[in-house]
């Protein structure tokens, strides 16, 4: 994946397209976002207008919760994380546990954070 940067309100509509779409009609958010994140291959519109995710969809946005986590360990140790994030982060050794039980972010991690950081994140 290049890298693609996102605005809040695209990340928004890839949430809400993730949760699904009620009824006929979809969000402004969703509405103002489709284009690109379907050109980006995010999210698929099906001949019925039926909008859903892609596999590259779900992938960005778990790596946004992977980033958002570390960040968030960044700022205070400890800090309560999704499991499926903390299991990811720990086989890649960007966290580890703390006695006390949480997480704290790993020098290893703290190097991928800046550098995600650094590249407009």
């Amino acid at each position: 994946m290049k890298n693609e940067k996102f605005t809040q309100d695209e990340y928004d509509a890839l949430n809400e397209v993730k949760r699904g779409i009620k009824g006929d009609r979809v969000s402004a958010c969703v509405g103002r976002n489709s284009k690109r994140l379907s050109g980006l291959k995010l999210i698929s519109i099906a001949r019925n207008g039926h909008i859903s995710l892609t596999d590259k969809g779900a992938q960005t946005l778990f790596l946004r919760r992977c980033v958002l986590a570390l960040q968030a360990l960044a700022a205070q140790p400890g800090s309560a994380i999704d499991a499926d994030v903390a299991l990811f982060l720990g086989k890649k050794s960007h966290i580890s546990e703390r006695a006390e039980g949480g997480f704290d972010i790993s020098d290893k991690g703290r190097e991928s954070l800046a550098d995600i950081i650094s590249q407009g994140f």
